[in-house]
């Protein structure tokens, strides 16, 4: 099995885009080509990380019209959808195309477009990912999100502020990442006084409809010089399923999909959590970025409200997390979310993120289906 780099990466704008979806994934993969240098007939593979364009938009096959809109004829394509963790599900296809040998060169692109349906319909789509016994009854996503944070506030005797304070950190962050939907400070008074939407979660505790898409370039590793003289490598990459069903669950505040897919992250790359330098984490929800970083070892089970409470996470803290301001700033056009995980993972280990930039030569990203139905763990390090 061969080491795979990562030696080009592109993000468009996210938010309300008039771009319809074929245009959105050309404009992330025409823009990752020229990041790394790299002709469109160099391409063996191409990878497309979408959710539901034929549910939104009514058109399917749009890996077959990547192809031909980026000029990458014959390449070998392929729709990778696995919900809401579509991107970094096709995080691991690429890793796979190079890993494997199949592939020299492998584009992966991911994208969406959302905002042109209504609220309703929008969240009707997402929530096809839960169980039919359980969506027949009127359970969505934010309502599981509810009962989880509510859960998990009694359980840990938690303040309802330190998930306001996720969403504060996160917009913060936001500030400084001109792809962002959100560019804009919010205090904890602002997120505890926004609309409730599923009790104890308001308005502010949930991310955005959005429209965007993000591309990421792989190669062997080493072949990766050949190209640029700073790229990443994927050091170690895990997925694991969950329940399909939330309430089989022993203990809903545990994520097992992000305990097994972060332990096989950990023992292939032979990193280890206080090994991460900055980390880029699913916050659909507020509550999921507390989730995520217990099952990923970072705080013991019932802690990472503390951790949010003494600064671990924020921009400056010994934790970094969700630098670009996350899912919940950024915003999450589903197919493309766990590309620009990637995307800034990769920006932070090569020293080209800017204003957000922190010290860091490990990485990690993890992307969540649904409620933790599906998880994939990535990380990175440098190489400069």
């Amino acid at each position: 099995m061969r080491d795979v780099a990562i030696i080009g990466a592109s993000m468009t704008k996210f938010g309300k885009r008039e771009e319809w979806i074929r245009e959105l994934l050309a404009q992330a993969g025409k823009e990752c080509l020229t990041d790394a240098g790299v002709s469109p007939g160099e391409v063996d593979h191409l990878y497309v990380s979408n959710m539901a364009s034929g549910e939104f938009e009514g058109m399917t096959g749009v890996p077959n019209s990547l192809v031909h809109d980026l000029g990458m004829m014959p390449a070998y394509t392929q729709r990778v959808d696995q919900t809401s963790s579509s991107g970094g599900a096709g995080i691991y296809a690429a890793w796979q195309s190079i890993a494997s040998g199949t592939s020299d060169m492998t584009l992966l692109v991911g994208g969406e477009k959302m905002t042109h349906r209504s609220t309703s319909e929008t969240t009707d789509v997402i929530s096809s990912i839960t169980h039919p016994v359980e969506y027949k009854h009127g359970v969505t996503l934010p309502s599981f999100a509810g009962l989880t944070a509510r859960l998990y506030l009694d359980t840990y005797d938690a303040p309802r502020e330190s998930l306001a304070k996720v969403a504060v950190k996160n917009h913060a962050n936001g500030v400084n990442n001109p792809h962002a939907q959100f560019q804009k400070e919010v205090s904890v008074e602002t997120v505890l006084e926004s609309p409730i939407v599923a009790d104890p979660l308001r308005l502010y505790d949930f991310c955005p409809i959005t429209d965007g898409s993000a591309a990421l370039l792989f190669c062997p590793l080493d072949a990766a010089a050949e190209w640029t003289d700073t790229y990443a490598s994927i050091a170690g990459i895990g997925g694991a399923t969950d329940t399909h069903v939330v309430h089989e669950r022993a203990d809903p505040t545990t994520m097992r999909g992000v305990v097994e897919s972060g332990q096989q992250a950990y023992e292939m790359s032979g990193y280890y959590p206080e090994d991460i330098d900055v980390a880029e984490l699913h916050d659909m929800f507020t509550i999921l970025e507390f989730l995520q970083c217990e099952g990923l070892g970072f705080f013991e089970p019932g802690q990472a409200w503390e951790g949010i409470e003494e600064g671990v996470t924020e921009m400056d803290g010994s934790l970094p997390v969700n630098t670009s301001g996350g899912l919940k700033s950024k915003g999450h056009p589903l197919g493309a979310s766990g590309v620009a995980q990637g995307y800034e993972v990769y920006k932070q280990l090569i020293g080209d993120a800017g204003k957000r930039q922190v010290d860091a030569d490990v990485g990690l990203a993890c992307n969540v289906g649904g409620f933790g139905n599906c998880v994939i763990t990535t990380i990175m390090e440098a190489h400069q």
